[in-house]
């Protein structure tokens, strides 16, 4: 947990950190830069995220086109938005809101459906979960 509210510092210490330095070596100019291009960092992600989202709402709550290629490609440490953006599906909530770890399912149409672990938004474990197909008594055993 600790080092989660050390990454969600970073980012704002460090554009203090650039405002301060272009102040200080090339003064209201450098800041009005560096300013500048702070402000089209978080448009350029903002922008990303309605996308994703976008892309989302086209699609039912928690399904994806295969569950056994989101398996493959998952990793841990991704975020929930790339997995979203991934997917382009929100997941099926299976926790109570506002609880952590957050466990999310994304099935597919075959009924196949991967359940992902989100701690603090990021993605700890998986698990892919197949149907069982009754054997057919007529197919002879390979």
């Amino acid at each position: 947990m600790r080092a989660m509210n050390f990454q969600k510092l970073l980012v704002p210490v460090g554009a203090v950190v650039l405002l301060g330095l272009s102040w200080r070596q090339y003064g209201w100019g450098g800041v009005a830069f560096a300013g500048g291009a702070i402000v089209m960092f978080l448009l350029m992600n903002f922008n990303r995220t309605m996308q994703v989202l976008k892309r989302a709402a086209d699609r039912p709550i928690g399904t994806v086109a295969s569950s056994v290629m989101l398996n493959a490609k998952l990793k841990p440490g991704v975020t929930l938005m790339h997995v979203i953006a991934m997917t382009r599906a929100l997941g099926e909530l299976r926790t109570p809101e506002n609880e952590q770890p957050e466990l999310y399912r994304w099935t597919d149409a075959g009924g196949s459906y991967v359940d992902a672990v989100f701690n603090g938004g990021k993605l700890q474990s998986w698990t892919l979960t197949r149907p069982e197909t009754p054997a057919d008594e007529d197919t002879p055993a390979a």
